[in-house]
């Protein structure tokens, strides 16, 4: 749930308030036609008859006077661990038919005091609403004011202890629905606790824990059993990938120019199946074809168009000259 408050401005009370006995203040408005309570920068919470029930069972369960304070103290200043007096309490909670939550309240002398005196004329109750439905859903405090509370940043930000996400309470065994801040600073504590005495234990038990030195140890082994794994595997591919283009030359499939194409083609094992059936259902494209190297002296110089093509490709003028005379006919 989100936190947030409203600001009401109080009634002028000063000739009623002769003790700390102040009487019914109100705390949230009578919802409009749609059910909803809107603040002075016109955004809106559901206020129906689910929330007020929900407002009153939360109240009840406490068991405890709401306060309130000066400024929001309690929500700003109190986290800081700065100190934040109570001005008085909400002692009863009141629905009204029309809809509107009322409170009783016990003030203390300062706080009376400043009211009479008007030197604070809001009242901002701060409540828990769901961020889903923007149902108002817990009282929290309620504060004297003398600005709109809406434009005050805290008290527009969302609450940071209120829930724990669901995957952090399931990683410390909370419950996912219930679980708050504390409840998990609690749970690492607990943890650390756990980790502290077992690192402080004098003879750990040998079935939940090993020397450091031997789980180094048998770290480094399966490591270097993968890499041997791996280097094997590799190993293993290139000698495959090898006999296939060497069997392909042979067969006339492929020529020396492209072999290091193909060989890039190979890097995997997917790479050299597609390799292989391209090899099975290609034509003989080079018969007798040979590296440049198996035939030394045979290639005859390029003519200017053969140079010019042989610079287009990137190839070789030798090795260029030394593939077309491989196709040549025999009686060429």
């Amino acid at each position: 749930m989100n936190r947030i408050a409203l600001c009401f401005e109080l009634p002028d009370i000063s000739d009623r308030l002769n003790n700390t006995e102040l009487g019914e203040v109100q705390l949230i408005p009578a919802p409009d036609a749609d059910g909803r309570v809107t603040g002075r920068d016109g955004r809106s919470w559901l206020w129906d008859d689910a929330a007020r029930a929900e407002l009153q069972r939360q109240f009840a369960a406490r068991g405890l006077a709401i306060v309130i304070d000066r400024e929001h103290a309690t929500e700003l200043r109190a986290p800081e661990g700065e100190e934040a007096p109570a001005a008085g309490w909400v002692t009863e909670l009141d629905i009204r038919a029309d809809g509107s939550a009322w409170g009783r309240t016990d003030w203390t002398p300062r706080g009376a005091e400043q009211v009479r005196n008007r030197e604070y004329r809001y009242l901002s109750p701060v409540f828990d609403y769901d961020p889903q439905s923007g149902r108002i859903a817990r009282l929290v405090s309620v504060g004297l004011v003398n600005k709109p509370n809406l434009r005050l940043p805290a008290l527009n930000r969302e609450d940071p202890t209120v829930k724990l996400s669901a995957a952090l309470a399931a990683a410390l065994g909370l419950s996912a629905e219930t679980a708050t801040e504390a409840e998990g600073v609690a749970a690492i504590g607990a943890l650390k606790t756990d980790l502290a005495t077992a690192r402080n234990a004098e003879t750990p038990s040998l079935e939940r824990f090993v020397p450091r030195t031997d789980y180094d140890a048998v770290l480094a082994r399966a490591n270097n059993a993968e890499q041997q794994l791996r280097d094997a595997a590799a190993a293993s591919h290139q000698a495959a990938v090898d006999s296939e283009i060497d069997s392909a030359l042979k067969a006339g499939k492929i020529t020396p120019a492209a072999v290091e194409y193909h060989r890039a083609s190979c890097a995997d094992q997917e790479g050299l199946e597609r390799f292989r059936a391209f090899v099975q259902a290609s034509p003989v494209i080079a018969p007798d074809a040979v590296s440049p190297a198996a035939k030394p002296g045979t290639a005859t110089a390029l003519n200017a168009d053969e140079q010019r093509v042989a610079e287009l490709c990137g190839i070789p003028a030798e090795q260029y000259a030394a593939e077309r005379d491989a196709l040549r006919p025999a009686s060429a």
